[in-house]
């Protein structure tokens, strides 16, 4: 199994998972020639996409969707709220009803043979989840845009070969940045998004001997920068109760608009 992010951060989404039989996109907030570009780099195009897992209706991970199922008819995935919200986002066009798959949180399901878990998460969108997925053994989850985790979460992110987690702003940064107050009140919220402080937390409850990569994804462009997210998360590991410490794994930052490390399993 490969996780590959063709793109992460608040002004696009889209991470491409798969194996040899299987390939998926989780969202698509880039345009159509910029996840093709991205694809090439890996070895595929889009006319190899079996399906595409969207998380939620925000822009920065629908934006590329209309084009992209209208050019090339692929499946689209995702919980009856995100189809309503991506319905009424007028920037994205119409789409072919008959493409769309209706999910549920905590009901599995197969893409040929790569099996997708959903998992509800807290985020101010209609009915967002992240994505499990399971290739035999191997293991591999993506947790984005939640604004706070529970011991829900935690429990059902345990045992994974590959984490791709929200690091998506330093406190500081954000708060004496030039956002408009309500929106670093939104941000900063329970349905909002994690803070590299949070992301170190919740990685140190997730971490065991068997993780093999740990990448941190969805950063603000302006409220944080990718050095301090990965030296914030490995501190958080460092002092936070459990037997490990930052070094101990590999943690990956993903990059804003280009392809990212080859995460392989």
């Amino acid at each position: 199994m490969r996780l590959v992010s063709l793109a992460s951060g608040s002004s696009g989404n889209c991470i491409y998972v798969g194996n040899e039989n299987t390939h998926l996109l989780v969202d698509v907030g880039i345009s159509g020639k910029k996840t093709e570009e991205g694809l090439n780099q890996i070895g595929l195009t889009l006319g190899d996409i079996d399906g595409i897992l969207i998380t939620h209706e925000h822009i920065d991970h629908i934006g590329g969707l209309g084009v992209i199922s209208r050019k090339y008819g692929i499946p689209i995935y995702a919980t009856r709220g995100t189809f309503e919200g991506i319905r009424k986002t007028t920037s994205v066009g119409e789409i072919d009803g008959g493409l769309f798959h209706a999910v549920e949180a905590e009901l599995p399901f197969l893409v040929k043979n790569l099996e997708v878990d959903p998992l509800e998460i807290k985020h101010d969108a209609r009915e967002p989840v992240a994505y499990r997925f399971y290739d035999q053994a191997k293991k591999a989850a993506i947790v984005t845009d939640l604004g706070t985790y529970d011991q829900k979460i935690v429990d059902a992110l345990q045992g994974f070969d590959i984490l791709f987690l929200e690091a998506n702003h330093d406190i500081n940064m954000l708060q004496v940045g030039k956002y408009p107050y309500p929106l670093k009140q939104r941000i900063l919220s329970d349905r909002g998004h994690l803070s590299n402080e949070s992301c170190g937390r919740l990685l140190s409850r997730l971490l065991h001997d068997g993780v093999r990569y740990v990448e941190l994804g969805h950063l603000s462009h302006e409220n944080n920068l990718p050095e301090l997210a990965y030296e914030t998360v490995k501190l958080e590991v460092t002092i936070g109760d459990n037997p490990y410490d930052g070094n101990d794994f590999p943690i990956y930052v993903a990059k804003r608009s280009e392809v990212s490390r080859i995460l392989e399993i």
